[in-house]
C-alpha cells in the first residue's frame, strides 16, 4: 500500500503565502512524477504543479510566477510554496504521485486526501 499525506493548508489573507507538503509512504520502489492539483467548488480538477524525479517542473497557467514546487527524493516528499495568493486560489489541493510499488510492474497514480486552502479577500 502507498499513502500520500498532505499538510499545510489553511486560511490566509489575499497576498499572503502558504506552503503545502505531501509525504509518500508505504511499499515504494520508485516515484516518478509528483505534483499538485486543485479543485474548487463547481469546477474541474486542474493541474497546479508537477515535478519529475529530476526536478523538472510544469505549472498551471495561472500559477506561474507565484507558485513554486520542489521535492526531496530522499524523503519522498513534494512541496508547494504559494505566494501572492488570491481569493480565486481557494480550493482543495490534492497531492498526486506516480509510484512503482513493491510487487507491481508499472507505475500507478496515487492521490492524497486533499487539504483545504482558503484565501480571504
Amino acid at each position: 500500500q502507498v499513502q500520500l499525506v498532505e499538510s499545510g493548508g489553511g486560511l490566509v489573507q489575499a497576498g499572503g503565502s502558504l506552503r503545502l507538503s505531501c509525504a509518500a509512504s508505504g511499499s515504494i520502489l520508485s516515484i516518478n512524477s509528483m505534483g499538485w492539483y486543485r479543485q474548487a467548488p463547481g469546477k474541474q480538477r486542474e493541474l497546479v504543479a508537477a515535478i519529475t524525479s529530476g526536478g523538472s517542473t510544469n505549472y498551471g497557467t495561472s500559477m506561474k510566477g507565484r507558485f513554486t514546487s520542489s521535492r526531496d527524493n530522499a524523503k519522498n516528499t513534494v512541496y508547494l510554496q504559494m505566494n501572492s495568493l488570491k481569493p480565486e486560489d481557494t480550493a482543495v489541493y490534492y497531492c498526486n504521485a506516480a509510484v512503482l510499488a513493491f510487487g507491481r510492474t508499472s507505475y500507478l497514480s496515487y492521490w492524497g486526501q486533499g487539504t483545504q486552502v482558503t484565501v480571504a479577500s
